[in-house]
């Protein structure tokens, strides 16, 4: 099959969106598929390479003035190609699959990485959409796209080629106890949530001292908010303890030194951290929030606590702290299960949508082909 993947951009920057991408598209490479990989390029495409996937230089922007050249580039790109899938995994490239080859044979695929996102009313022009969670998908339906037209690959990163391959990363020395967050300086993350529920578990074990030294927080991550999340953690006394590390291409030594790893977010549809923190056996507390119980097996697998409750959220994580055998006990069930969170499966499924929705577009185009040849015409054309 060959398979073209459309996105902005393969940075290693830490978007999930573009870390999905890459991981399946090498998976799919290496299952002996043809792929290519259409971005404005970035430091994924050694990684591509050494997959064997294409990398096709295709700026896309979403400022209206590009359009035209967008669209003679992608369609330089089908006439190359002629692909059987495209998968587009952000709003521009959705846009000009579906406007810039009208006479297309190739199958469009869509992922909707994000609840509400603006791309949702042309994502749904495409043959088939893709939710990462069921949360998503609940939304999508109830913003009027059909289910018949819709699937759900719930977001795995476990076994990710873009880590695997990797070299072994240095390890690092963090203080202990700890709670360790890995995500995007975004006040939607629920960074200063966690830094007043840290705030609240450090008062609260000033009084355990001989049962727990003073715990500490890595924030792992960058992001525009970042100086306001370090003011707060100042104006909270937390400043000290508090480390933000700034962006680290791979967190896996943050995973292996966590006491507790934390994602208190507002909104989150299906993120892979949760699948990473699970493959390095953290005990995590996390928020029942978009596709995350999901991930969590419905809280099986991490404790689940409601976005924006401080309290509840300090009061596990200090319980996790404080109790060893607990936290071992939930490291042991997020072990557990993990096979649900790889790319391998996440491989598989969309694969099958693949194939299901070519057959789809080649039974539509039978029908199409047995209505044209039962119309009668006069001598003159009409029908």
């Amino acid at each position: 099959m060959r398979i073209v993947h459309l996105a902005n951009h393969a940075q290693m920057i830490g978007n999930g969106t573009v870390n999905m991408m890459v991981d399946l598209a090498c998976v799919q490479a290496r299952m002996g598929q043809d792929v290519v990989v259409a971005s404005s390029g970035g430091g994924f495409e050694p990684l591509l390479r050494r997959h064997g996937i294409t990398h096709i230089p295709l700026q896309q922007s979403r400022q209206p003035w590009r359009v035209p050249s967008m669209i003679a580039g992608f369609n330089r790109l089908i006439d190359r190609f002629d692909p059987d899938i495209v998968h587009a995994h952000m709003m521009t490239g959705a846009l000009i699959s579906r406007f810039g080859s009208m006479r297309r044979r190739f199958a469009l695929v869509t992922t909707v990485h994000h609840e509400l996102q603006k791309s949702a009313s042309l994502v749904r022009a495409g043959d088939r959409m893709v939710a990462v969670s069921r949360a998503v998908a609940m939304d999508l339906e109830a913003h009027g796209i059909g289910s018949e037209r819709l699937s759900v690959v719930l977001n795995g990163a476990v076994a990710a080629p873009r880590l695997v391959c990797r070299p072994a990363a240095k390890p690092v020395r963090l203080r202990h106890p700890n709670i360790v967050c890995v995500a995007g300086m975004y006040r939607r993350k629920g960074i200063a949530d966690l830094l007043q529920a840290f705030a609240l578990v450090r008062e609260q074990s000033e009084s355990e001292r001989e049962f727990m030294p003073e715990p500490h927080l890595y924030l792992v991550g960058e992001g525009p908010d970042r100086g306001s999340l370090e003011a707060l953690a100042a104006e909270l006394g937390i400043a000290a303890v508090t480390h933000f590390t700034g962006f680290v291409a791979d967190a896996r030594p943050y995973f292996a030194g966590a006491d507790v790893f934390a994602l208190l977010s507002h909104q989150d549809p299906g993120p892979l951290v949760i699948a990473e923190a699970r493959e390095a056996g953290c005990a995590i507390v996390a928020t029942r929030v978009g596709g995350i119980p999901e991930m969590l097996d419905d809280g099986a697998a991490g404790v689940l606590v409601p976005a924006g409750d401080i309290a509840q959220a300090a009061e596990k994580l200090h319980w996790l702290l404080l109790d060893r055998p607990a936290r071992d006990q939930f490291a042991a069930r997020a072990r557990q299960n993990l096979p649900q969170l790889s790319v391998e499966r996440v491989s598989a499924e969309y694969m099958a949508i693949y194939q299901h929705t070519l057959a789809e577009r080649e039974s539509m185009r039978r029908r199409q082909a047995t209505i044209d040849s039962r119309r009668t015409r006069t001598q003159d054309g009409a029908i």
